[in-house]
Parts: structure tokens; C-alpha cells; sequence
């Protein structure tokens, strides 16, 4: 607004001048207010006076000052807090990235230690006294000048006044190292000395015996895994799962081992990190009014974040596990990703993996190329579903949560709770492993799967003549705590016909009916044969030498 000279205004408007309200309207995506025309109004708006006219000229003063420096600090307290999301963000970001770093193998060879030693601290070996020779004046004395008359005297050196200056630098180097050579003399045959250099003798033989016997209890260690000991198997699954963890430390995602001797399976409980990891909003926005909103995320994209997240520390795991099994131990590995809140709430499982030691291997753990080159520029915040980490997990058949913040949760492809497990604890992929174990066992070769679900298999085999199970056999095992009726009995007799088998057995963790029982004693069923839950445990006690509980 215009003045004039005696201080009173002329009634004009003029335009607002570029400054740092211009660009908080530039930040905030806000058009510029327009230029006023001579009149006080923007350009092409009427003449004529209006309802909706704002306050007189002569009515804007302070409180006009004080409303415009109010929406500068809102506008600059939206950009401060959109910037402290941005940095969440990136956080996250480069959490994606480093969980899906290479993990280095923590075999047994990797974690041997070797001993160096070390010098003495003068830099020198210890040496006996009189070992060290007395410095020789011949061997600082500087060479004589050539002299240029062979037959004149030799007094023609001492007018040679390099010569001379040369002569004098070689005593004071032959008396100083003299001196030196004469000290060290006198500290060798000193107590300190002695005693110094048997401190050192002691403390490099300190050194040496750790070492030793550090690799003395590896070794120890590795022929305990070898023999597939619990407490062995399960240290060094440990010991990798925590090296995989080096590039994320500051998101702690402890994983614990127990392995079950009884199926060669290692069951590793992973802690996910809390969901807040993932920022619940985009940024904030200034309010026409002045206040400051925030302005949410989709609640999908946060839940793909979060799963994208899950998906490449569940593969870390299972990378590591997988790496560090040299010499094959493991026939598989079952993986429980679980929430873990505060608050004492149970702890709800979000992804589940049961993979055989072929599926792993058959499966690329991680991502091939840099995360930082995603495709397509989507960067970091790609789609889940086209997602590699993703990807890769569900070709596992793993299961997955389909909206972590709705806490909706998976069931675990196994319980970690004990290392002798019941038939509930099992995975499909460890009891169908027990299964085959048990049969090959006894004399059931040639085993192939035919079908196969969570709660048991279909498969068959073929036993040598003289061995205890002869001929060709249609094998439908089953674990659960139901009774087996009839009908799955006459259900399994015609599978026996339509394979061209000879027998047939049906294997159950839970027992039989009577009407069951009754069936296998007539003759057109005779060929069926039974081994209910307490038959399970005895074969295992009998085949494996190991316990089995077949109920709770």
C-alpha cells in the first residue's frame, strides 16, 4: 500500500514483492497471489464494489503483519516435519537395500584362528648377551681419495679437505653406534632386561596355547556336528545367523535354531522388527487455514513395505543356514518369522517357510543385481508383487501375511518348542521326511510321492523279495489326532488296484476305529496293513535309535 509524504495512504495496493513468501508458496505448491490493478482489485475482476470485499485499506495494520508471519511459521514448520519423514524414508531404504547384501559363510574354516607372533617391542628379536658384534671402525671408515701421483707420498690425503670432513663424520657414527652397542651390552645383562623379555616369552606363549586350544575346541565342535549332536548343529546355526546380521545392525532381528535330529531339520524362530519401521505417512501439508496436516500413506503400500522388508531378512536366514551346512546335515529347514509386541500380547507369526534342503538349493536366496538398480526406476518402494525378495519366498510356498497391520497372521509350518517333537509340531515337509525315513529304513525302496498335503502323503514303493516289506506297496500316511474309519481303509484298496500293487499300508500318528480293525481281517482286505501312533514310536525307537511323542 501506498503512502504519501504526510504519512496518510494514497488508497493503492501494489503486488507483493519476490521473497521468502513467494517461495513458501512455490514449496507448498500454492499459485502465487495475482498482481492488483490500479484499482485494488486483480486484474479482469469487476469494477463494481462487492459482498464479498475484504477489509478497508486503512483497516490492515498489525494484525494483517502478525496473520502473515503466523502462516510463515506453519509453512516453515510443514516443511520441517515433511523433511523428518523424508529421512524415514530413506532410512528404510537403505534398510532394503543392506538387508539384501551377500552373507559370508560361517563354516568351520572361516572361524579357524591362526597365531603370529610378535617382535620384541625395540623392534628387534631378543638376543643372547654378546650375540650382538662390537662396531668395527672398518666398517665406517670412509674410502682415501684417489691420489694422483701412485708414487708420491701418502701425506697428500690430509690437505683433502672432503676427505678430512668425511673422516670426521665417520668417528662420531663409529662412536655413537660404540656407545650405543655398549648400552644395550649393559641392559642385557641387567634384571629389568631379563625380566622384560620373559614378560614378552610368557605373553607370546599365552597367545599361542589360546589359539590353540580355541581351534582345539573347534574341531571338537565340528565333530560333534558331524555326528549331527542338537547342541552342535544348533551353536553353528547360531553363530551364521548372528554373522547375517552385521550389515543391519541397528535393526535387530535375532533368529534362534533348535534342530531335530529325528527329521534333520533345523525350525529357526526370526523376530521381525516392530511395524513403525515403516513410515505411516507421506509427509504433511499446510491447511488453508494454517494448520498443519499430515497427509497418511495408503495403508497397502505401508504393508508392502513392511513385507518387503520381512521377505529379504526371512531369506537372509535361510541363506545363512543354508551356507553354513557343509556337509549336509540338514534335510530342511523351517522358518517362523514372528511379531513380537510389548504389552505381553502372544506373538503373532507373519511369514512361514518349510523348504527341503532341495528347494533351497534349487532357489536363488537373493536378489541377483544391486537393490540400488531396481527396474523401471520404481526404486526401493516397488511393487510387492513384482517384488524379487517376494517372489522368491512364495516360490517356496511360503505362507505370508496378507495385511501385517491388520494383524492378520499365518499358522507356523512347525513349533520350535521342543527338540523330540510330537506329530503336531512336525512340518508336512519334516513328517513326510520321518515317513520315508522309517520305510527305506525297512526295505522300502524305489519311494516316490504322489501326493502330498499338510496333514499327510500318498506314495509308493517297492521292497526287495526277502526283505520285511516285499513286492510293491501303496503307502497313505497321515498324522492328526482323528481315528481312521473304514472307509479311508476301502479308499486305500482300491488305490492298491489301481497301482498295480501288491499291499497296501496306511500309517497313522492317531489310531483306528474297531469297524477299521474288524475291516483288515477279512479276506478282500487282508492285503491292508495298519501301524497306528504307538506303531510309530516303535519304529522310530526300532529304525532311528531316537523318541518320537505321536500325540500332545
Amino acid at each position: 500500500m501506498q503512502y504519501s509524504a504526510d504519512g496518510q495512504s494514497d488508497g493503492a495496493v501494489t503486488a507483493p514483492q519476490p521473497g521468502f513468501l513467494a517461495s513458501v508458496f512455490r514449496d507448498l505448491g500454492v499459485e502465487e497471489p495475482t498482481a492488483a490493478g490500479p484499482s485494488g482489485r486483480p486484474p479482469g475482476a469487476p469494477d463494481g464494489p462487492s459482498s464479498t470485499a475484504g477489509p478497508a485499506p486503512d483497516q490492515l495494520g498489525a494484525g494483517g503483519d502478525e496473520d502473515v508471519a503466523a502462516h510463515a511459521r506453519a509453512a516453515a514448520l510443514t516443511h520441517h516435519r515433511t523433511l523428518t519423514v523424508q529421512a524415514e524414508h530413506e532410512r528404510l531404504a537403505d534398510l532394503l537395500r543392506r538387508s539384501a547384501l551377500p552373507v559370508s559363510a560361517m563354516d568351520f574354516e572361516s572361524q579357524l584362528r591362526r597365531y603370529e607372533p610378535r617382535p620384541y617391542p625395540d623392534g628387534a628379536p631378543p638376543t643372547a648377551v654378546g650375540a650382538d658384534p662390537e662396531p668395527r671402525w672398518e666398517d665406517y671408515a670412509p674410502a682415501e681419495p684417489a691420489a694422483s701421483d701412485p708414487d708420491g707420498p701418502p701425506v697428500r690425503r690430509l690437505l683433502d679437505s672432503d676427505y678430512q670432513r668425511g673422516l670426521a663424520k665417520a668417528r662420531l657414527a663409529h662412536q655413537r653406534a660404540l656407545r650405543e652397542w655398549r648400552t644395550r651390552q649393559a641392559e642385557a645383562g641387567s634384571p629389568a632386561a631379563d625380566e622384560s623379555r620373559r614378560a614378552h616369552d610368557e605373553a607370546e606363549q599365552a597367545r599361542a596355547r589360546a589359539v590353540r586350544e580355541y581351534n582345539d575346541s573347534l574341531e571338537e565342535c565340528r565333530r560333534a556336528y558331524r555326528l549331527a549332536e542338537p547342541a552342535a548343529v544348533e551353536s553353528l546355526l547360531e553363530r551364521a545367523l548372528a554373522a547375517a546380521e552385521t550389515n543391519t545392525r541397528d535393526l535387530p532381528a535375532p533368529c534362534r535354531a533348535v534342530y531335530r535330529p529325528l527329521t534333520r531339520t533345523a525350525v529357526l524362530d526370526l523376530d521381525l522388527p516392530p511395524l513403525d519401521v515403516v513410515p505411516s505417512l507421506t509427509g504433511y501439508r499446510l491447511a488453508p487455514d494454517g494448520e498443519v496436516l499430515p497427509v497418511p500413506r495408503p495403508p497397502a503400500d505401508r504393508a508392502s513395505d513392511y513385507l518387503r522388508l520381512v521377505a529379504r531378512l526371512a531369506l537372509r536366514a535361510l541363506q545363512a543356514a543354508d551356507a553354513v551346512d557343509t556337509d549336509e546335515i540338514l534335510a530342511g529347514v523351517v522358518l517362523n518369522g514372528w511379531l513380537r509386541e510389548p504389552g505381553g500380547a502372544l506373538p503373532l507369526c507373519l511369514v512361514s517357510v518349510d523348504a527341503d534342503r532341495d528347494a533351497l538349493a534349487r532357489t536363488r536366496l537373493l536378489p541377483p543385481t544391486d537393490p540400488e538398480e531396481e527396474p523401471d526406476g520404481e526404486g526401493v518402494y516397488a511393487d510387492a508383487e513384482q517384488d524379487e525378495a517376494l517372489v522368491r519366498l512364495r516360490q517356496l510356498d511360503a505362507a505370508v501375511s496378507p495385511d501385517p497391520y491388520g494383524r492378520a497372521g499365518v499358522e507356523p509350518a512347525a513349533q520350535a518348542a521342543a527338540t523330540v517333537p510330537a506329530a503336531p509340531d512336525l512340518s508336512a515337509n519334516e513328517f513326510a521326511q520321518l515317513v520315508r525315513e522309517l520305510l527305506t529304513r525297512g526295505g522300502l525302496g524305489q519311494w516316490s510321492v504322489r501326493l502330498r498335503g499338510p496333514v499327510g502323503l500318498v506314495a509308493t514303493g517297492e521292497g526287495p523279495v526277502g526283505s520285511a516289506l516285499p513286492g510293491r506297496w501303496v503307502v497313505w500316511a497321515s498324522r492328526g489326532e482323528g481315528a481312521v474309519g473304514e472307509e479311508e481303509i476301502r479308499t486305500l484298496a482300491e488305490a492298491v488296484r489301481e497301482e498295480s500293487a501288491e499291499r497296501g499300508l496306511r500309517l497313522t500318528t492317531g489310531r483306528f476305529t474297531d469297524g477299521a480293525l474288524d475291516l483288515t481281517g477279512e479276506d478282500g482286505h487282508r492285503h491292508i496293513h495298519l501301524v497306528d501312533g504307538d506303531g510309530v514310536r516303535e519304529l522310530t525307537h526300532t529304525h532311528l535309535g531316537l523318541s518320537f511323542a505321536a500325540g500332545h
